[in-house]
């Protein structure tokens, strides 16, 4: 079940948190500065009582009243008004001037009267209840005035709890000021410091609301919100991009796909009136018709195929769909497979061992591709090489070339050339070789050729020696 302090707004808690915050670390230093202040007060109070002495003739007179007889020990000096001095007999009689209230005795006291301790201080209270600070001690009189007893001299504690109380209310008010003031400049503060996060939400509400990707944020500062504000509008244009290039892929599919449709529903529409109406049409015509049906279905599986190789997510592959790949045999195999396309074409190759971190039906499909590419506009009786050599695997075709102009297209997604419209294709095997290539970490490149033709560069980061890329965890796969 939710708090209900999680249920109050973000600007009211950072309110809240800082009241709380200011609450303790003024608390602590009213309490600390309060019990300095005790402190001192009852120590300057123990000072004041130590420094009074009660004249041998007051002494006399308090001893006389506990029934001992003693010789008379001069004039009688009284103690000042603040103080209240009483005897302590060693078996703990007390004796005190009329009008005065007898202080109860503490044990400490009677240690002191029977010459255990040399004095004592301590905290009692009168029979009417007043709160004193007591001081016992045995003080030098006469030899006539010596015997067991102790002379106590106490004082209102009200001499330190008045100024306490009179504190404690300070610190209390000045507290409660402190807690209300960083209150309010919390939720002063965090109101200026989370504007821009409305602003972040208020956006992010509007494209929920909208869909409308367009939306951006002022973010200007280095700041943390700042910060947010950009990656927030990073986000929203990457989303932007991803749904148009979404919306690109799906109208350049549906148009790719119209055309072999249209072809194969026209033909089988003439199968079906042929059947409907018993005419049968002629054996060339009927193999013709099968034979075109048979190539537009291809069609349509290769370019399903190539769209959901296309549709896998663009990002790193982790590291268990990876394994160490010899670029070398799979370019052979490559070149075998585009061997049998049956095309009068002549294939070199010279293929140093390379070693590189892909997957291996992916790359092989890449590097089909590309030879694929090459034989669609090589002549023929030309020549179609593939070199690797230093980690770089060359393409090469004896074509008409690529015009300067398209080179920057040429791994767009359904682009042709207008050359090439009319010939067999997609217009995706140069967008999945790039895909490829770029999850394996390398780069592709198309470049005219030195004499004629085009020539397709791969680099791949890799090595020459198969044990040299076991600490990736790959096993080794010659071309698995």
């Amino acid at each position: 079940m939710k708090s209900p302090f999680r249920r109050l707004t973000l600007r009211l808690r950072l309110g809240l948190s800082a009241a709380v915050a200011v609450a303790v670390a003024v608390s602590a230093v009213a309490i600390a500065s309060w019990l300095v202040t005790r402190q001192q007060l009852t120590d300057q109070l123990d000072s004041n009582l130590q420094s009074v002495q009660a004249s041998p003739g007051y002494v006399r007179d308090l001893l006389s009243l506990c029934g001992m007889e003693l010789p008379d020990a001069g004039q009688r000096n009284e103690t000042p008004t603040p103080y209240v001095v009483q005897v302590i007999t060693a078996d703990g009689t007390v004796c005190v001037t009329p009008g005065n209230k007898k202080i109860e005795v503490d044990e400490s006291d009677l240690a002191v009267a029977r010459g255990v301790l040399r004095s004592a201080m301590h905290d009692a209270t009168t029979e009417g209840g007043q709160r004193m600070r007591v001081s016992t001690t045995h003080p030098d009189m006469p030899p006539r005035l010596s015997g067991e007893y102790a002379v106590s001299i106490a004082q209102s504690l009200s001499a330190v709890d008045k100024p306490l109380k009179s504190l404690a209310l300070f610190l209390l008010g000045f507290a409660g000021v402190g807690v209300v003031g960083a209150a309010t400049a919390g939720i002063g503060i965090s109101r200026a410091g989370l504007r821009p996060v409305e602003h972040l939400t208020d956006a992010a509400e509007r494209i929920a609301q909208t869909q409308d990707l367009t939306v951006r944020i002022p973010a200007d500062g280095t700041d943390e919100i700042a910060r947010l504000s950009k990656s927030f509008n990073d986000m929203t244009e990457a989303l932007a991009t991803s749904r148009d290039r979404q919306q690109q892929l799906i109208a350049d599919a549906g148009h790719e796909l119209r055309t072999p449709l249209t072809s194969l529903r026209a033909n089988i529409q003439l199968l079906i009136r042929s059947h409907t109406s018993g005419r049968k049409l002629p054996e060339e015509a009927m193999n013709d018709l099968l034979h075109s049906v048979e190539s537009q279905v291809g069609e349509l599986a290769a370019l399903i195929a190539d769209l959901q190789e296309l549709s896998r997510p663009d990002i790193n592959p982790d590291e268990t769909s990876l394994h160490v790949v010899a670029l070398h045999e799979v370019a052979r195999r490559a070149m075998e497979r585009v061997k049998l396309r049956g095309r009068a074409l002549e294939f070199t190759s010279d293929l140093d061992e390379w070693y590189v971190l892909s997957e291996p039906s992916s790359l092989e499909r890449a590097v089909v591709n590309l030879l694929d590419n090459a034989v669609k506009f090589s002549p023929s009786g030309g020549t179609v090489s593939i070199q690797l050599s230093d980690g770089q695997l060359r393409v090469r075709d004896q074509g008409p070339g690529i015009p300067a102009d398209e080179l920057p297209h040429v791994f767009d997604r359904f682009w042709r050339s207008p050359t090439a419209r009319s010939l067999p294709g997609s217009g995706l095997g140069l967008a999945i070789v790039a895909k490829t290539v770029q999850k394996a970490g390398g780069t592709v490149t198309l470049r005219p050729a030195d004499a004629q033709g085009t020539e397709a560069v791969i680099h791949i980061p890799g090595t020459r020696t198969p044990s040299a890329m076991e600490p990736w965890g790959a096993s080794p796969e010659a071309g698995a």
